[in-house]
């Protein structure tokens, strides 16, 4: 189905090619060079600068001005940026009841944005978010394919329609095999991922999804296992993934990993950090990791985090400045505070830099929520409340904030933790070059 309304362009560059042919936000574009347009990926795959679609010399806009339909051409030089913001596309909503979905287990009374539920293709490419692929239609499937809209990130959970169905809490979603397979013939590559829920799809189950998703290889290009979250909110009683079921789990995945090594030198399969915690194991190399195709899932972020931090000592070296005068407060969950107090203790080791790290009890959600990114200002306010006098600055990892704000899930702002601390807060980089950094510029 077409965007009857068009694309409506929210801002223009200053002193772009866009501005200077007389474009404004609120026009609303219909077609390039003859390619009608539904959302923006249709405007990046169409329009010259990608070479996606041939090397159309000019751009031909239809563009509608208050009403009025008008025709724009643009000639942009090589590489040139057109200039051109668009309005957001509106989002697929999800329409599965997943029996351990994040959202449902949220308390009442946080902001409405926290509650919906995407589940569109479009976001998968454009930014990584998982999807089921149960509300792709034939037209979406086909414009997948011909546009090479790829990667794209999916949760399968399992293969077995039956169990899969389960986990969705929805008995009508298609075979994720079937769908799989339409990728693959299309050539479109994808991440998996399983999100482990022990009593529904371990043990065998999870063995015979890591195999089935193998079976489309290269397509399938990584797997990522990951314990199920569940928080204190949640309505249906399901099992924890404890240290046993960490256990077999990361040993199941070892033997996978040492296989698909052994043909391809890729490992394919990947436990999330939080299964290494758990089981209470040492983390494979960084060098396992390959690509870090699945980071964002908390698949070898703490491997990655450990490896960068040993190359500290040489970026406080060459900034020339003292810094043992200062000392700093920082805060992280529970699960990886050792980690992130292994780094500060060696910076007080080799440097003499005074990091106090303070591990934060996740009472929002719950005591099982142990990552940082789950962490609210109110349980930050809590834990500091009587420590941060004779700090220079907290500094607070941006993970912990709603991306591009400075407001926590509970909408506590970063002026209301330093109101509440009586301190200095930055917001820096989660990463030991983002740690030093904000150190460095501590005025």
């Amino acid at each position: 189905m077409h965007n009857r309304d068009g694309i409506e362009i929210e801002q223009i560059k200053a002193k772009s090619i866009a501005e200077r042919e007389g474009l404004l936000p609120g026009d609303s574009v219909f077609s390039i060079n003859g390619h009608r347009l539904n959302d923006s990926i249709d405007f990046m795959f169409y329009r010259p600068e990608t070479r996606l679609c041939g090397n159309e010399p000019e751009l031909n806009m239809a563009i509608s001005r208050k009403g009025k339909k008008i025709q724009v051409k643009l000639l942009p030089a090589e590489g040139e940026d057109i200039g051109i913001t668009l309005r957001p596309f509106k989002i697929k909503r999800c329409t599965n009841n997943c029996i351990f979905c994040f959202v449902s287990q949220l308390p009442k009374g946080l902001r409405k944005s926290l509650y919906l539920k995407d589940e569109d293709y479009r976001m998968s490419f454009l930014y990584g978010n998982y999807i089921t692929l149960t509300n792709l239609s034939a037209q979406d499937k086909k414009r997948i394919a011909q546009q090479r809209l790829s990667p794209l990130y999916i949760s399968v959970h399992s293969t077995n329609k039956s169990v899969r169905n389960t986990l969705l809490g929805n008995p009508r979603a298609a075979d994720v095999l079937k769908e799989l397979k339409f990728f693959k013939e299309n050539k479109i590559r994808m991440h998996a991922q399983i999100v482990l829920c022990p009593g529904y799809n371990d043990g065998k189950e999870l063995q015979k999804t890591i195999r089935d998703l193998y079976g489309f290889y290269p397509y399938v290009s990584s797997i990522a296992v990951v314990p199920v979250g569940l928080t204190m909110h949640r309505k249906l009683e399901l099992k924890r993934v404890e240290k046993e079921d960490a256990l077999k789990t990361t040993e199941m995945i070892d033997s996978f990993q040492k296989r698909f090594k052994k043909k391809h030198g890729d490992p394919i399969v990947y436990g999330a950090d939080e299964l290494y915690i758990k089981a209470g194991l040492n983390f494979p190399a960084l060098k396992e990791y390959g690509e870090l195709p699945q980071i964002e899932n908390g698949v070898g972020m703490v491997p990655l985090f450990m490896s960068q931090a040993k190359k500290t000592g040489s970026q406080i070296s060459a900034s020339g400045q003292k810094l043992q005068k200062k000392k700093f407060m920082t805060f992280t969950g529970i699960s990886f505070y050792p980690y992130l107090k292994r780094f500060a203790d060696r910076l007080f080791e080799k440097e003499n830099i005074i990091l106090n790290v303070v591990p934060v009890e996740n009472a929002f959600f719950g005591k099982s929520v142990t990552v940082t990114g789950l962490l609210t200002g109110r349980d930050v306010i809590r834990t500091l409340s009587d420590r941060a006098a004779g700090y220079e600055s907290l500094l607070m990892p941006d993970v912990v904030l709603r991306e591009g704000t400075d407001v926590f899930l509970d909408d506590i702002s970063k002026k209301d933790i330093e109101t509440a601390l009586g301190i200095k807060a930055k917001i820096i980089e989660s990463t030991p070059g983002g740690i030093i950094k904000a150190m460095l510029e501590d005025k």
